[in-house]
């Protein structure tokens, strides 16, 4: 009878057993990794929305003019979704746990919520508005799919410090730059807003990490946020504006949240200087 152990190929039951112990890896999903899938789940159902519901009606010339508003707001809700996944997979995984694959997970399923999604939602804004401007529409929608991709790409090589993070958020620069589109600005207006917050996004400005309380006051604003464009899409009364009005905070607080950070690290830097003087001799 032949031993198995002079036949080409085998390997040890033992030595095999050991190599599956020392794998690296889990392919063990976590509660946290399930947010994550349905983070990026949300973004690709928004292109696909944006895609049947604006783009395809505007090429077969089925649709008069203007975005489908049913879309569009399917399409951004399904956005605002994905951030509301993307806040709480980052708080389950601190409760609870996270795998291993975990922050790569995050990184890939943000790239195509808030990378891909706006910025295919620019794209289509451009074609549809006015032909004339759709190479430059596809221009801006390139700087914003880049910005993301660099903004995730630091993100993964610089740690935060003080709860702060560098540059606009992924999530708050995409809804940021949905935003302006819905407002119907000028298109020369429009396209410098979302060059603006592209920039935003890999600027060193600080902002802070949705936490706490400011962790609630989001999610607050995200479901007034869905409230707001369900109202637009079905023609509520006073619905344009009062979703005018909300993508026009929206563009306040991408501003304004970055003076307040600042103001606080300046004060911070005088307080610090007022006690190294008080300690001198």
């Amino acid at each position: 009878m032949t031993d198995p152990g002079t036949q080409p190929g085998w390997v040890p039951e033992a030595a095999t057993e050991d190599e599956e112990e020392e794998m690296p890896l889990s392919l063990r999903l976590s509660i946290a990794d399930t947010l994550t899938l349905g983070n990026a789940t949300c973004g690709f159902m928004a292109v696909y929305f944006t895609t049947t519901g604006i783009l395809i009606p505007h090429l077969t010339g089925s649709q008069e003019t203007g975005m489908a508003r049913h879309s569009a707001a399917t399409a951004v809700i399904l956005m605002l979704c994905a951030a509301v996944f993307d806040l709480f997979d980052g708080l389950v995984a601190r409760k609870l746990r996270s795998s291993p694959m975990g922050a790569e997970l995050d990184n890939l399923s943000d790239l195509i919520s808030f990378g891909l999604a706006p910025a295919y939602f620019v794209l289509v804004y451009g074609m549809v508005a006015d032909d004339a401007h759709q190479r430059v529409a596809a221009v801006g929608a390139i700087v914003v799919l880049l910005a993301v991709v660099l903004r995730l790409a630091r993100f993964s090589c610089v740690t935060p410090t003080n709860g702060m993070f560098q540059g606009m958020p992924s999530p708050f620069g995409a809804l940021t730059v949905v935003a302006i589109v819905l407002l119907e600005l000028p298109f020369a207006a429009t396209l410098l807003a979302i060059l603006g917050t592209a920039w935003l996004m890999v600027s060193r400005v600080e902002y802070p990490k949705p936490r706490g309380r400011l962790a609630g006051a989001m999610l607050t604003w995200i479901v007034l946020s869905m409230g707001l464009l369900v109202a637009w899409a079905f023609g509520a009364p006073s619905g344009q504006l009062l979703l005018q009005t909300g993508c026009a905070l929206q563009l306040v607080m991408g501003a304004v949240i970055p003076l307040f950070a600042t103001a606080r690290r300046v004060n911070n830097f005088r307080d610090n200087r007022r006690e190294a003087r008080a300690a001198q001799p």
